[in-house]
């Protein structure tokens, strides 16, 4: 990897002339200063309008505005998966949930603590 990057480094490699380096955004703006100087209106000059162009928010209304398909109904549940022999003493309880019995059964006691003199 690293004869590649040098490779590819090496081929991108120049020299820097920067009388040859033209600044357009300098250029325009120049440009706009001397039309304010002068008293010209400043307008914006209009943007090109792309071929494939899409209207992000006019399509969300549209599809906001659609009724949800009803592509989950047509689908069927999925089957509880089974429960592999001994697999319940190696789940946790969840959190929030209450335990089960057995859960509860298997809980040793509380123990009671000493207070530290």
């Amino acid at each position: 990897m690293l004869d590649l990057a040098r490779h590819i480094v090496n081929q991108k490699t120049g020299t820097y002339d920067p009388e040859k380096f033209e600044d357009h955004l300098e250029t325009a703006l120049v440009d706009l200063i001397n039309q304010k100087r002068a008293g010209k209106p400043i307008r914006p000059k209009e943007r090109p309008k792309g071929e494939n162009v899409v209207d992000l928010m006019e399509a969300l209304r549209q599809s906001v505005g659609r009724e949800a398909a009803p592509a989950k109904a047509a689908k069927p549940a999925k089957k509880p998966r089974k429960v592999a022999a001994g697999q319940k003493e190696m789940l946790m309880p969840i959190a929030g949930k209450k335990p089960t019995k057995e859960a509860a059964a298997k809980k040793p006691a509380a123990r009671s603590q000493r207070k530290s003199a």
